[in-house]
């Protein structure tokens, strides 16, 4: 993890093309490196013997890189963005790695989140902490109405269910007035308990960028989200959640109820997905149908299988693949969704597992043969 947060420091830091393509070959050379000698594999099993050093060294890591960029904007935006997109890829991984829910509407229900938040703060005077809370319930409550036909669909055509879904929420926003139309709307800045987060922080000469409070903020809101889906994943409904996914037809005849843990997949996982729309609506200031299209809905599932299905710790590595590396390489912006499935492509056909493939579940941890 030190090795980890020095790189990204370094490469958060890097301005130029060359340096920015020196450090992400370097990076690439280094893991082909330490898998040939095994070290990787080494690595995965004192992080999995000591789960809680490790989540503890990641937290101290985020910490040290806000606190290495406190006073510049783009660095600490990229690592609340990140932060908050592994809250939304989490809510996907309840549906996708454990419960086998397709849901390509990943962005559509992170926008529900975003307007929920910017009708609330223009229109009302609710605590924004509430404006969270309902943005999650928002998506909750919309989720649940669309898993009815998914429910009645299996395979591709339940995907095609989502997909619907994911234009329909564009079109509605592009032709509601209300909502601001295509040009969209202002989102008021997060204030909690009188602290306003959009306010930059100053310690007598010393200015601190005002995106170091969401980076706090969805540092928190990550952690918790990891913690809540790693427990419900080595819990009784996780271990449901994994016999759905498998056979549904043999969940059934041994009175496993399928619609029940699809629905608590479906509509938790958009909770989670709601709530960290919210935030970002009001850390970024503005909310568009641009923002909410199909094609974003595929970079949120290319997160996830790219990091691998089920994994909670592979998705956050590769939603900073992802966003970081587009943001820094600026000659591949416009081919960025050309780039997501490229990668999808070849981890499909080389690494079917993602790049930290899930381990087989451990059903009895005491038992041993």
């Amino acid at each position: 993890m030190a090795g980890v947060t020095v790189f990204a420091v370094l490469f958060l830091h890097a301005e130029s093309q060359e340096e920015v393509m020196g450090l992400t070959l370097g990076a690439a050379a280094a893991l082909l490196l330490l898998a040939r000698f095994g070290w990787n594999a080494l690595a995965a099993v004192s992080f999995a013997g000591h789960s809680r050093t490790g989540q503890a060294a990641v937290l101290i890591g985020v910490l040290i890189i806000a606190a290495v960029f406190y006073d510049q904007h783009f660095p600490l935006l990229m690592l609340a963005s990140v932060l908050l997109y592994i809250v939304v890829c989490l809510g996907l991984n309840l549906q996708f790695g454990y419960a086998g829910v397709l849901n390509f509407a990943g962005a559509a229900f992170f926008g529900v989140g975003c307007y929920t938040a910017a009708v609330l703060t223009s229109h009302t005077s609710l605590p924004h902490l509430a404006v969270v809370l309902i943005g999650g319930l928002m998506a909750a409550g919309i989720g649940s109405l669309l898993i009815l036909p998914v429910l009645r669909t299996h395979g591709h055509y339940a995907a095609l269910v989502t997909i619907a879904f994911s234009i329909l929420f564009r079109v509605f926003l592009e032709v509601n007035d209300t909502l601001g139309g295509p040009q969209g709307m202002k989102v008021q800045g997060m204030e909690i308990l009188g602290w306003k987060l959009n306010d930059s922080l100053a310690f007598g000469e010393i200015e601190i960028s005002f995106y170091a409070n969401y980076v706090v903020l969805a540092l928190v809101m990550a952690a918790v989200a990891f913690m809540l889906v790693r427990r419900l994943e080595r819990s009784w409904i996780g271990l449901n959640l994994d016999a759905v996914r498998l056979d549904e037809t043999a969940c059934a005849a041994f009175g496993i109820d399928v619609a029940r843990w699809k629905i608590t997949a479906f509509t938790l996982g958009n909770f989670l997905t709601g709530l960290a729309g919210s935030v970002y609506a009001m850390m970024t200031g503005f909310v568009a149908p641009n923002s909410f299209t199909f094609g974003d809905s595929l970079i949120l599932v290319s997160i996830v299988i790219l990091g691998g299905l089920g994994n909670p710790w592979g998705l956050s590595v590769a939603a900073a693949i992802v966003l970081m590396l587009p943001e820094k390489l600026q000659f591949i912006q416009e081919y960025r969704l050309l780039l997501y499935a490229a990668l999808v492509i070849l981890i499909l056909l080389f690494r079917p597992g993602g790049l930290m493939p899930r381990q087989v579940r451990s059903y009895l941890p005491g038992w041993k043969p």
